[in-house]
């Protein structure tokens, strides 16, 4: 569903009479967009003292995106981030290539602008994940890089109910290899260089590990395939078993991989948690409803997103020109 058409319409006022608050559809109620009823309204401010208020819309809708507020600067989103959500966290145990800009505030994912990165949860790979995202749109790209969106609570009721009970009762197991010089390096994804480091994360967080030899690693882990959220009590599908699935690449990188590699050393796959093979026309089914439920718009700079990350998921499209988009992360969150 593509709102770049659509007029907004306003619905409400703040009490404060400071904000207003309206749809970019109708009909459509993510995101919430919440902007400046006067001008000079100063975002960080507001949101310090509007935090309950703004807890409640973004557990109402997932989703609020914050539009033509007076934010210039890393810093000013870092101080709203941590108006609204607390202490920024830091982006551990990475699935995906990203540059620290300062403090906890990161670039977001740095993929190659032709590629497109499909609807996911941050970390949902994981037993440990923020229950807040939000990103900052410093520069809109030329063309294209919109920050698709899609409410998990109406993938979950959409997938067929054998495929769901399946993976609820088998769940998950991510498997990564790391050191071949092909994904990201464990170094990069744990943050040290320590091996002893590394065993004691994958020890503390339910990872198997195994050294191979040299520097090479492989990981196992189950995690949940769906997830229930601890304010709302809503089930949301919540895992990324599709993105780490070698069905997920295009068949040229997926064929070449597997003339060099076995199976089981691919960079990432994933299975079902007993580890027997997820079947693709699963996936595939799962993708397509991701994408009947993608709801895109177009960035504004100087735009925020805040997402609740067990309630909405995201993704990035293609783009070209110059792009930046920052991401800060909140709230960790453990089963």
């Amino acid at each position: 569903m593509n709102l770049k058409t659509f007029k907004r319409k306003s619905i409400t006022v703040s009490s404060e009479n400071l904000v207003t608050t309206n749809f970019l559809q109708h009909t459509q109620p993510l995101p919430l967009v919440i902007q400046p009823a006067v001008d000079g309204v100063n975002l960080v401010n507001w949101a310090s003292s509007n935090r309950d208020w703004i807890e409640k819309q973004l557990i109402q809708y997932g989703g609020l995106l914050f539009r033509n507020f007076p934010i210039n600067s890393y810093n000013e989103f870092a101080n709203f981030m941590q108006s609204v959500a607390g202490e920024l966290i830091e982006y551990s145990y990475r699935s995906t290539p990203r540059s620290q800009v300062d403090g906890k505030i990161y670039t977001s994912t740095e993929y190659p602008p032709d590629q497109s990165i499909p609807l996911h949860n941050e970390m949902a790979y994981s037993l440990n994940w923020p229950m807040k995202i939000a990103f900052f749109c410093v520069k809109a790209a030329e063309q294209g890089g919109e920050t698709p969106i899609a409410d998990s609570r109406k993938v979950f009721q959409r997938i067929n109910p054998e495929i769901k009970e399946k993976f609820i009762q088998k769940k998950i197991m991510y498997v990564r290899n790391y050191g071949q010089g092909i994904d990201l390096p464990w170094e990069t994804v744990f943050q040290t260089d320590d091996k002893a480091k590394v065993k004691a994360y994958c020890q503390s967080s339910g990872i198997e590990f195994a050294w191979l030899g040299g520097n090479e690693l492989r990981t196992r882990q189950v995690c949940q395939a769906v997830a229930t959220h601890p304010q709302t009590g809503d089930l949301v599908w919540f895992n990324q078993a599709h993105l780490f699935h070698i069905s997920s690449l295009k068949s040229e990188v997926r064929q070449s991989l597997l003339t060099v590699l076995n199976a089981e050393e691919l960079p990432r796959n994933s299975y079902y948690g007993d580890g027997s093979e997820i079947e693709t026309s699963v996936l595939e089914e799962i993708n397509q409803i991701y994408e009947q439920e993608t709801i895109t718009f177009s960035w504004q700079e100087g735009d925020i997103l805040l997402l609740d990350n067990m309630l909405v998921a995201h993704g990035r499209k293609p783009f070209t020109g110059a792009r930046k988009v920052l991401v800060g992360m909140a709230q960790p969150y453990t089963v």
